[in-house]
């Protein structure tokens, strides 16, 4: 069955494929990785792995059977990206989409989320991605608007508890 697993160096390894299975230059939701991160060598992902604990929000990688199947990130209420982003992202590898681990992750951190009481809890996901609109759904989320980020047409949510 699934998990949420803090980051550890130690999964390096099962990371790295998750990471590969992206592909280079995409962006990776849920997992928190900046241009600047170094996330191919065992010393860079080491030192990201320690940012990650220093961040204000909190960061669990998505893990079946040491196999990591994606990420998700809570991010903390007063954390200015919220209202750019939103409080929750998450990602699944490609190869581990349509077995419902995004919808299992997002109620694991909602539930997280209300003890910490943040509510509503705010998320945010591209006008096109039917996957993550139903998962976003599937909890029970308002949509509040449809929003022009640059580019992308953005969709911004509201999840009440």
């Amino acid at each position: 069955m699934f998990e949420l697993v803090k980051p550890r160096a130690e999964l390096f390894g099962a990371w790295s494929e998750a990471h590969r299975e992206w592909g280079p230059g995409l962006h990776e939701d849920g997992f928190g990785i900046g241009s600047n991160d170094d996330v191919d060598t065992v010393e860079g992902f080491r030192d990201w792995v320690a940012r990650m604990e220093q961040d204000s929000g909190e960061l669990w990688w998505i893990v079946e059977d040491e196999e990591v199947l994606g990420g998700i990130a809570l991010r903390a209420a007063d954390d200015d990206r919220v209202h750019r982003v939103g409080h929750i992202g998450y990602g699944v590898r490609p190869s581990a989409r349509g077995r419902g681990v995004a919808i299992w992750a997002l109620g694991e951190v909602l539930r997280h989320a209300a003890a910490l009481g943040i509510d509503p809890v705010l998320a945010f996901c591209l006008d096109n991605n039917a996957a993550s609109i139903a998962t976003l759904e599937r909890h029970g989320a308002t949509l509040e608007a449809v929003e022009q980020h640059g580019m992308a047409r953005v969709r911004r949510y509201a999840i009440r508890s």
